[in-house]
């Protein structure tokens, strides 16, 4: 039998242990299932759905922070934050496997309970959203009335990290177009060309330009880790309930497929086929 070390302290009575500082009774008691009699399954569903929204509230943490940062015009601890969103989209995307255990026969059981909730609904998802630049002021209605609608309506109405990159690039002097400026950020982003020429100047002159290639890369990051977490969760559902409509009253897979087709940074995708022989030095 193993002995305790003489140094590890016992003695908690009057000091925070780390179940008071984690707040583990509160968390560890949010694990509600309603199906009567309970399903096995259930607690699964529950749980997965509870770490996706902490590890969404620890995006949100970052992404914020990532915009005030390029505000500032200081890029290179930005460039931490978003590798570490990276690291935690791809917790997000592995997760969906740990779901897909969950057979079709075992949803049915207790797929009722959940009434109309649905993942749609899910104010972190959307601050997410926001924040990169997918901007839909539908999405804010469903919360119309409820203490989370101030804090959407601002984000809508908020540039979006996107929107701060490429003013913090005219900042610096490279030639931005006007409409990509100066707009209303509650609209969706449109695609300009003169992004896309502002971008290949990076692109190819990455010496003079190495934390703006570098940020652009990020942001790419970024993006395929969203979508390949979007798409894991459209092959989830698929997988689960098939063509079901959503609980929600989506169309279910086809409403996911066609989330797949947004794209939240469309000039760094459309510079690629532009980039010509660059004085690009090797990194990373």
């Amino acid at each position: 039998m193993r002995e305790m070390e003489k140094g590890i302290h016992t003695d908690f009575a009057r000091a925070m242990t780390y179940g008071d500082y984690l707040q583990l009774d509160t968390l560890l008691s949010a694990q509600r299932p309603l199906s009567h009699p309970v399903h096995h399954d259930e607690m699964l569903f529950i749980v997965q759905h509870h770490v996706s929204e902490l590890w969404m509230k620890l995006v949100i943490h970052e992404l914020s922070w990532a915009v005030e940062g390029v505000k500032r015009d200081d890029l290179e601890p930005v460039f931490k934050v978003l590798a570490r969103v990276k690291l935690i989209q791809q917790q997000l995307f592995e997760m969906w496997g740990v779901l897909e255990t969950l057979t079709p026969s075992e949803y049915v059981q207790f797929r009722d309970v959940l009434g109309r909730a649905s993942g749609f609904q899910s104010v972190q998802y959307r601050k997410i959203e926001f924040l990169l630049g997918n901007k839909e002021a539908g999405a804010v209605e469903v919360h119309k009335g409820r203490p989370e609608h101030d804090e959407l309506h601002r984000l809508l109405h908020a540039p979006s990290l996107y929107d701060e990159v490429l003013r913090h690039m005219a900042r610096r002097g490279l030639p931005m177009p006007r409409e990509a400026l100066e707009r209303d950020f509650s609209q969706p982003y449109t695609a300009h060309p003169g992004v896309v020429a502002a971008l290949k100047v990076i692109y190819e002159d990455t010496e003079r330009w190495w934390d703006l290639y570098e940020m652009a890369e990020k942001l790419v990051d970024v993006e395929e880790h969203f979508q390949l977490w979007r798409f894991r969760h459209m092959k989830t559902v698929h997988r689960i309930i098939g063509h079901k409509k959503g609980t929600g009253g989506s169309s279910g897979v086809s409403f996911l497929r066609a989330a797949l087709d947004h794209v939240f940074f469309p000039e760094l995708w459309d510079v690629r086929t532009e980039i010509q022989k660059s004085t690009a030095r090797s990194g990373g």
